[in-house]
This record gives structure tokens, C-alpha cells and sequence, in this order.
């Protein structure tokens, strides 16, 4: 009788005290089998209506053996374990309730939550703000009194320059017409990055949309002005050339850059003159000066599309971004350069000899002049000035202009393109030595955010000049045909001049599709013949089909490169470990040259057989660990 008492007691404090596998956690056996609060689920979990819990609140499902009356202890740890079980479902049923609410979300939230994004720093906002206009279907807060203080500022600027001006800035003035187009044209190319696509796209079309329905009409009278705000876009686009070619990059990969820079543009430029003197029928002059415009890359396609590869790492082992955007940036300077020579010779009176010795000249002064720019810009400001970065921004931004502008009153404008790329180097190579970094360079992103101010304008002014009632279905037909010849002969072009090069086939393919797409240089040169034709029927024929060949090329490449470029690039490029990216004040939403960074591959074989070995040490370390135990 007293051994089976004590039995008794035995049996009655083991139920009582908690066992080793609950980790100190109390049993809770209730009547209606809840469970212990640490496993509650947040209060976000569905409760089915028939269920007996939905009075009581979220709790966790029952385990299969709750119904069992038996108190066994076998029986006691098997419910444990059951229940042990259930907490890796009750994540999974969170999950799997988190989707099912992701997927009954409309299309018009999710484009909501597209189009804003949550402020990362804490924000004051009135307390009706939350109620009035929820988020993400109204803006926040502190959007919406950024958007009211700029366009405050933005109104009363008008109205400082109408009062100075006059009726140009007024309603239906030119300026005002270039305001609005700009304005517009911004706005559009929002709405396309909202489908991946490059903003440019959006802000010609809306250049485009305006021009033909009577919106915008520029005339004669402001033809100057437009003009100087092309070749102040022409200088953006060529400094922020020359400071995105990374020096330790072309070290590495000089004879590959060469050879890809120049060949591919050769081909391109050679196939675009032929085809177009003989189905255009432009003269020669007038041939190789479209060929010169349209073999040239556009970076702005190309560096969105390489930064969200590069992110997942595909291509940064061989730096096929840095060898794509440092071959664009060479393609610009050619196409500028070849642009600028063969125009002095075209609207050039100096005698025959003098025209001979025009490439001669301005290759050789414009690359002069950069270098010897460069050079000062390094002296002057001093390093450790408290003032440096916005004297640098200002030295390189003045040079480049006075070098494009300049040139053209001596009658040598192909030396100022050379010369703005190259001194935008060369002060890069001296700036890297003083101790700027190349992914932290506050005058590259000065002049980034000099473009995002001139792009639109750019982009809307160059849609606004063409005309669709003053196209021939020939010539758009024709001029589409030159288009995909020379794109098509200059990838297959690539895919010779790579042999010798480190890549593979598909590499070299990958690299010739990103070299398709057209659209910052077509833009900025594309409307220039036609400002300087005059009155000649003749001429003035051969410039609006250089002017709309320049447009299809924007129009057919920029969209449909940057497509291919997400399509292919993770069939056709080798995908590595993702670089770190440093975090800091340069860092920003918008994606940049600045932001693609190249990788040796001898490093990366290296990191790999490090971390192999690593991880075949700590696996025999675990198996001798397991023999021990």
C-alpha cells in the first residue's frame, strides 16, 4: 500500500514539472486544448468561422493526440513533440496567409505601392493625414509638401522671369512652351521607369505627342536658345563620358577596350554610310555624318539594365559591365569627334589642304587641350581647400563648355568633344591619386544630377522638331532597314574582334546586344545639320532624314535594347557572388555608372577555393565531432 502511494506521488510530480525537451516551458492542458501563449500567432491570423476558437482569439491548431485521455507519459512527451511540430507550421500558415493576402491585393494597390515608397527616416504629419489620404493610394506627408514647396518655388521663379523678360515667358510664349514641354517630358519618363523601361523613352514620346499636336511649336526666333541648351547637354553627356572610364579598369582591360571601342563602331558607322548613300540616297558627306551619329552607345539605356544584373551578379567575374560602359563612353567621343570633323569640312570654306588637315588638327588640339585642363583642374583648386568640390565641379564643367563652344567660333568643332572627354579624365586620373575615390566622386555625381535636369529638355525638344506630316513612309521604312543592318553586322562584328578577349560565345553576343541600343548622342547631334542648312531645298532634305533616322534609332534601339539586355543577360552571362556595395551618401535610387563596379577573376577563383576549403574543413571537423560524440 505505501509502495504504491509513493508510485503515486512519483507519477503526479512528473506530470507537474516541465520536461527537458519543453526548455522550461509549463504544460497548459485545458479542456479546450489552447496552448501556451509563446506560440500565439500575431493577431493578423484568420480564425475559421466554425472553428471554437474565434471567441478565444488566434491560437495554435491542435495536436493529433489531444483528444487521447490517457496521461502515459510516453504518451505525454509524443503530444510534446506534436506540438514542437507546430510551431514550424504556424510559420508556414503565417506565411501562406501572407500570400494569399499578397494575391488578393488589386492591381491598382499594387501599382500604388509602385509608383511610392515608405520614408526610411520618421516624418511629422497632422492627425487627420492618416485617415484623409491612406497609404500607398495618396502620397505621404512629407511628399506632399515637397511636391507643394517646389511648385511654389517653381511659380514664383516664373514670375521673377516673366516680370524681367516679358511675353516669352508668358502663356504661349517660347519659353514658357519650353518650360511646359520640360515639365511634361519629366513626368513622362516617370511613368516609364514604372515598366523598367529607360525614362528617355517616355520623355521623346512626350516630345513627340506635343510637337504634333500643336502643343509646342518652337520658331526661328528661339532657335539659338535651343540650340545652346543641346551643346550645354552635349558637355553633360561627354564629362560624365570621361569620368565614368575607370582607370584601373582600362589598365586591366586596355587591349580589349581597344579593340572593342573601336572595331564595332568602325563596322557600325561603315554599314550605316553605305546603306544610306545608296537607298537614302544622301551624298557621301552626308552618309558618313549620319553613320558617325548612329554608331555611338547610349549609356543612359545600358547602365539601369547592367546595375540590376550586376546586383545579382551576373558578369562582374570577367567585368563585362565595366568593359560595356567603358566602350560607350569611347563610342561617344568617336561619334562626337567624327561628327565634329566631318561637319567643319562639310560647311568649311578653307581651301582643300586646309580641310585635309582638319582631323589632324582637332584630334591632336582637342586631346591637348584636355590634358592640359586636366592637369590644372588637379593643381587649381588645392586639395585640402575647404571649397574644392564645387570649384572642381565648376573648373570642369566651364572647360568642357568653353572647349565645345570654342571650338566651334575657330571653325575646328571636332577638337571641343575630344577635349571635354579627355580633360574630364585626366582630372579623374589626378583626383583618384589625391585620394578620391572612383565610386565616390562628388563631380561625377554633380554632373548626374546636371542631367537629370537637362534630359527632359533634351529628350522633349529633339521629339518636339520632328513632324509626322512631313514624313515619307520610304524614308522610315528605308532608314529602319539601315538601322537593323548595322546592328545586326555590328553584333556579329563583336562576336570576331572578341576572339582573344576572355569571353565565351555567348558573352560576346551579350556584349554586342548591349551596344545596340541609341538614344543620348542621336538626340543631343541629330538636330544640329538642320540649324545649319539654311534655306537650300536640297540640304534642308538631307537634314530632316539624318533627323529622322536619329529619331527611329532612339525610338527602335533604346527600348528594345534595354528588353534584351533583362532577357538575355541571365541566360547569356555567368552568375558570380554579388560584390559588397559600400554604404554611403553616394549611394541612391537612382542607378548609376558609378554603382557598377568590376571584379578580377582570379580573385574570385580565389574567394571560391578559400571558401571550398573552408567549408571541407569545418565538414571533416563536424564528422570527427560526430565520431567523438
Amino acid at each position: 500500500m505505501k509502495f504504491e502511494k509513493k508510485r503515486l506521488e512519483m507519477s503526479t510530480s512528473i506530470n507537474k514539472q516541465p520536461t527537458s525537451l519543453e526548455s522550461g516551458r509549463q504544460w497548459n492542458h485545458t479542456s479546450q486544448g489552447h496552448d501556451n501563449p509563446v506560440f500565439d500567432t500575431p493577431r493578423s491570423r484568420k480564425v475559421s468561422a466554425t472553428s471554437d476558437h474565434s471567441d478565444m482569439g488566434p491560437v495554435r491548431k491542435k495536436s493529433i493526440l489531444h483528444n487521447n485521455s490517457s496521461t502515459d507519459l510516453g504518451r505525454h512527451i509524443g503530444d510534446e513533440r506534436s506540438k514542437k511540430t507546430s510551431v514550424t507550421e504556424s510559420v508556414h500558415s503565417r506565411a501562406r496567409f501572407s500570400d494569399i493576402e499578397e494575391e488578393n491585393r488589386s492591381w491598382w494597390y499594387s501599382f500604388c505601392l509602385k509608383c511610392r515608397s515608405k520614408e526610411s527616416h520618421p516624418s511629422w504629419r497632422p492627425s487627420f493625414w492618416s485617415k484623409a489620404c491612406p497609404y500607398p493610394f495618396c502620397p505621404t506627408y512629407r511628399q506632399f509638401s515637397r511636391i507643394v514647396a517646389i511648385s511654389l518655388i517653381g511659380l514664383l521663379a516664373w514670375g521673377i522671369v516673366y516680370s524681367v523678360i516679358g511675353d516669352t515667358a508668358a502663356p504661349g510664349g517660347q519659353l514658357f512652351q519650353l518650360i511646359f514641354l520640360s515639365i511634361a517630358a519629366h513626368f513622362g519618363g516617370w511613368l516609364m521607369t514604372l515598366t523598367t523601361l529607360p525614362a528617355l523613352i517616355g520623355m521623346l514620346a512626350v516630345g513627340l505627342l506635343f510637337g504634333n499636336v500643336g502643343l509646342v511649336e518652337f520658331d526661328d526666333s528661339f532657335a539659338e536658345v535651343t540650340k545652346v541648351l543641346r551643346e550645354i547637354a552635349l558637355v553633360i553627356i561627354l564629362t560624365r563620358a570621361g569620368l565614368d572610364l575607370d582607370p584601373q579598369a582600362l589598365k586591366k582591360l586596355k587591349f580589349t577596350v581597344l579593340k572593342l571601342g573601336v572595331g564595332p563602331w568602325l563596322i557600325e558607322a561603315a554599314v550605316i554610310t553605305v546603306m544610306s548613300r545608296f537607298l537614302l540616297q544622301l551624298p557621301w558627306d552626308w552618309s558618313m555624318l549620319l553613320g558617325s551619329i548612329v554608331a555611338a552607345v547610349s549609356p543612359a539605356v545600358v547602365v539601369p539594365c547592367l546595375f540590376r544584373l550586376r546586383r545579382k551578379g551576373y558578369g562582374v567575374a570577367k567585368g563585362i559591365p565595366t568593359l560595356i560602359i567603358a566602350v560607350a563612353g569611347i563610342d561617344d567621343a568617336l561619334s562626337v569627334a567624327g561628327f565634329g570633323i566631318i561637319r567643319s569640312i562639310m560647311f568649311s570654306n578653307d581651301t582643300l589642304l586646309m580641310q585635309i588637315l582638319q582631323g589632324p588638327i582637332c584630334v591632336i588640339g582637342g586631346i591637348g587641350f584636355g590634358i592640359l585642363w586636366g592637369a590644372i583642374s588637379s593643381v587649381a583648386p588645392e586639395r585640402y581647400d575647404p571649397f574644392v568640390v564645387p570649384l572642381r565641379i565648376i573648373m570642369l564643367l566651364s572647360g568642357g563648355l568653353i572647349a565645345v563652344m570654342g571650338s566651334e567660333v575657330i571653325g575646328y568643332s571636332g577638337a571641343g568633344p575630344l577635349g571635354c572627354v579627355a580633360a574630364a579624365f585626366v582630372s579623374l586620373c589626378f583626383w583618384t591619386k589625391q585620394g578620391w575615390e572612383v565610386e565616390d566622386n562628388p563631380a561625377a555625381i554633380a554632373f548626374e544630377i546636371f542631367w537629370m535636369i537637362f534630359e527632359p529638355i533634351l529628350f522633349g525638344v529633339t521629339g518636339a522638331q520632328v513632324k509626322f506630316s512631313e514624313l515619307s513612309p520610304d524614308v522610315v521604312s528605308i532608314g529602319l532597314g539601315c538601322l537593323v543592318g548595322g546592328i545586326v553586322l555590328r553584333i556579329c562584328g563583336t562576336a570576331l574582334l572578341g576572339i582573344g578577349c576572355r569571353l565565351n560565345l555567348k558573352e560576346k553576343f551579350f556584349v554586342g546586344i548591349a551596344w545596340m541600343s541609341k538614344a543620348t548622342v542621336q538626340a543631343a547631334l541629330g538636330p544640329i545639320p538642320l540649324s545649319l542648312v539654311g534655306t537650300n531645298a536640297d540640304t534642308t532634305e538631307y537634314a530632316n532624314k539624318v533627323l529622322m533616322v536619329c529619331v527611329l534609332s532612339i525610338i527602335l534601339t533604346a527600348p528594345t535594347g534595354a528588353t534584351l539586355i533583362t532577357i538575355f543577360g541571365p541566360r547569356l552571362l555567368t552568375k558570380t557572388k554579388i560584390p559588397h556595395i559600400p554604404e554611403g551618401w553616394r549611394r541612391s535610387h537612382r542607378p548609376s555608372i558609378r554603382d557598377i563596379s568590376i571584379i578580377d577573376e582570379d580573385e574570385e577563383r580565389t574567394d571560391s577555393s578559400i571558401e571550398q576549403s573552408n567549408g571541407n574543413g569545418i565538414g571533416k571537423m563536424t564528422s570527427q565531432t560526430k565520431l567523438d560524440v
